[in-house]
């Protein structure tokens, strides 16, 4: 029921019912065999004719105290009418009622109609319906009273007290029933709310946790290089490398160091900026198998000094997407790279490109361990690397798969591992072909 039609129905309880129980209560006290009877062949017969036989002096004064007085000690009142209905005498006190007509009979004189005698019940309140309907009033407000506060004020109270609750982080609490519409559709939308903050304070606390994580891995990955880089010099400065060619290894090593730190400065960069959406896409039409060969070229030298083959055979095909060329070869590069830290030496990189249902699938597949159950499904996530050592021979901060997917994401497209059935690992990932180019072409 709504609260409106609910209020409507108390209002008019409390309005009529005490009125239906005082007519009743009325009825059944005036009732003709609860009330004294008036004889028609004698008091009405002799009051009609009295009446009757004074119809000059109806608008009399002294004549109608006389009648008055007489007919109040017979229980009755008279109301004599004019033909129009104007009322020429009326017995009853001032705001009393005629309950009960007895008769009404019609005077004539002369055959002329001169007026309209009604003799009735003398109108008493009854004291039994007057204490009847003060009492059905009193019920009508308790009943009303009470489905109101049960049904809209209670559960209000519970609601506003549950508010509070979650104003000082408590979730834990009960609302109370209703069989009002609006707070039933009120108190279902409160516990969606509520089911929403929970969640939304579980993410916080889980995005929180993943903060304190990465802060600490970043801290770590940069201090390792950052140890070994001042180690170097320090040696250098204090005279350990004594030859030229010692010196000469301490410098490499540093250079190695440094490049090390741009590395991991540059994923750390690219993620923060891609992580809070400041870099905008720099669209442009362009050759996806270009951006691969570049990316190919530039990680050739590498390759060379672990003695691993890129094979780019099944690069062919023009496959001409939109997107910003800077990040596509920067996520290219990323995939490469893992690939180049996990394939062992003399080991080969399968480097693929192609067009299959109006997208361009990018396939890279390596000859290493492969990645292991329990990592595949968790390389995407930022800072995570599958070695638990996290010592600098694997490399960056374990964000460059992270970086890589969420460029494939940014332009329409996806990336996905998955491992080979005879060994290595793949990854997948496709774009959108720019399908207007393409016709061009063709």
């Amino acid at each position: 029921m709504r609260i409106r039609k609910y209020m409507v129905i108390g209002i008019l309880s409390i309005v009529l019912f005490p009125w239906v129980v005082y007519f009743v209560i009325h009825m059944f006290e005036t009732h003709p065999w609860q009330s004294p009877k008036v004889n028609p062949q004698t008091n009405v017969a002799q009051i009609v004719r009295m009446l009757s036989q004074n119809e000059q002096r109806w608008t009399n004064p002294a004549w109608q105290q006389e009648a008055e007085q007489a007919l109040r000690g017979k229980g009755l009142t008279v109301v004599i009418r004019s033909p129009s209905n104007d009322v020429i005498f009326d017995s009853a006190a001032p705001g009393a009622h005629h309950w009960m007509s007895n008769q009404e009979v019609m005077v004539l004189e002369d055959g002329k109609w001169v007026g309209t005698v009604q003799i009735s019940s003398a109108g008493k309140a009854d004291p039994a319906a007057v204490i009847g309907a003060v009492a059905a009033a009193v019920l009508a407000i308790a009943f009303v009273s009470y489905q109101v506060g049960r049904n809209v004020i209670k559960p209000l109270e519970s609601m506003s007290r549950a508010a509070l609750q979650i104003a000082d982080g408590d979730f834990d609490f009960e609302l109370a029933e209703s069989s009002t519409l609006e707070i039933r559709q009120v108190r279902s939308a409160f516990r969606i709310m509520v089911h929403g903050l929970r969640e939304s304070f579980a993410k916080q606390e889980k995005l929180e946790e993943e903060r304190r994580f990465f802060i600490g891995a970043i801290a770590h990955d940069l201090r390792t290089p950052l140890f070994s880089l001042r180690g170097y010099l320090d040696g250098i400065q204090q005279g350990i490398a004594a030859s030229p060619d010692k010196v000469a290894h301490y410098v490499a090593v540093c250079k190695d160091k440094a490049a090390h730190l741009e590395r991991l400065v540059s994923d750390l960069f690219a993620f923060t900026r891609l992580e809070s959406m400041e870099q905008t896409l720099q669209k442009e039409q362009l050759d996806l198998s270009e951006v691969v060969r570049q990316t190919v070229s530039s990680l050739e030298s590498r390759a060379m000094e672990k003695g691993i083959r890129l094979n780019t055979s099944a690069v062919t095909e023009t496959c001409d997407v939109t997107g910003d060329p800077h990040l596509l070869e920067r996520a290219v590069t990323n995939v490469l790279d893992n690939a180049l830290r996990y394939t062992p030496l003399q080991g080969e990189i399968f480097i693929g490109l192609k067009k299959e249902s109006g997208r361009a699938v990018l396939t890279i597949r390596d000859t290493g361990p492969g990645f292991s159950p329990a990592d595949i499904a968790h390389i995407f996530e930022p800072m995570y690397r599958g070695d638990a050592s996290r010592s600098s021979a694997t490399g960056g901060a374990g964000l460059g798969l992270t970086i890589a997917r969420r460029v494939f994401d940014f332009h329409g497209g996806a990336l996905t591992a998955a491992n080979v059935p005879g060994g290595g690992a793949v990854l997948s990932g496709w774009l959108p072909l720019d399908e207007h180019r393409c016709q061009e072409l063709d």
